[in-house]
C-alpha cells in the first residue's frame, strides 16, 4: 500500500506541476481542501477511487495512469483543454440562445397588434435568465466559487426587473432595492462556509 500512495503522489503532483496548477488550485477543481491533496502528494494518503477517476478526468489521463509507475507515453493532457474550450462555447451559445429568444419575443409583440406597449422589458427580464443559465453551467463544468458572484448579479437583476415591472404599473417602490442589503450578505456570508471535505 505504501508503494502505491508513492506511485500516486509522485503522478498527482507531476500532472499538477505539468499543467501549472498550484495545490490549491486543483484542490478547487475537485471540491477538496489543499490539506488533503498535500497529503496525497507526500504519500501520506490515498484519493479514494471515486476522487482518482475525478482527477484523472480533470487531466484527461486513465486511471491505470494514475497508479503505474512506468508510462509508455506522456500523458494525453489535450483533451482537458479542448474540454473546457468546449464548455465555455457551450454556455456562451446558452446565453446567446436566452437573448435571441428575447430578442424575438419583443419582434412578435411589437408585430401583432396587442395592449402590451413596453416590449422592451423582455430584455430586461432576459437579464436574470442569463444569470440562471450562467449559474447552472458554472455550477456543472467551471469554478463553483465564482457561483456567489452570479448569484449576487441574478438578485439584483431581478430586483431591478421587479422594480421596472412595478414603476410602469404606477408603482414607484424604490425601497425594494433594500432587501438587496440583507440578501447580499446572506450570498457573503454563505460564500464564506466551508464545505470542502478533508481526507
Amino acid at each position: 500500500m505504501t508503494n502505491i500512495k508513492k506511485i500516486v503522489a509522485a503522478n498527482i503532483s507531476a500532472l499538477r506541476q505539468d499543467k501549472e496548477m498550484t495545490q490549491l488550485e486543483l484542490a478547487e477543481k475537485i471540491n477538496y481542501s489543499d490539506k488533503a491533496v498535500s497529503k496525497w502528494e507526500r504519500g501520506e494518503s490515498l484519493p479514494d477511487l471515486s476522487v482518482l477517476i475525478e482527477i484523472a478526468n480533470l487531466f484527461g489521463v486513465t486511471l491505470d495512469y494514475l497508479v503505474s509507475e512506468k508510462h509508455e507515453a506522456a500523458p494525453a493532457v489535450a483533451p482537458m483543454g479542448r474540454k473546457i474550450k468546449n464548455h465555455g462555447f457551450i454556455t456562451g451559445m446558452a446565453i446567446i440562445l436566452v437573448w435571441l429568444v428575447a430578442a424575438l419575443v419583443f419582434m412578435i409583440l411589437d408585430s401583432i397588434p396587442t395592449n402590451i406597449e413596453n416590449h422592451w422589458l423582455t430584455f430586461v427580464y432576459a437579464a436574470p435568465v442569463t444569470m440562471i443559465v450562467w449559474l447552472i453551467f458554472n455550477t456543472i463544468w467551471f469554478n463553483k466559487h465564482r457561483n456567489f458572484l452570479i448569484i449576487s448579479f441574478l438578485m439584483w437583476l431581478t430586483l431591478l426587473s421587479i422594480f421596472l415591472t412595478l414603476l410602469i404599473c404606477g408603482y414607484n417602490i424604490w425601497l425594494l432595492f433594500a432587501l438587496g442589503i440583507p440578501g447580499q450578505i446572506i450570498i457573503i456570508m454563505w460564500s464564506r462556509l466551508k464545505f470542502k471535505s478533508e481526507k
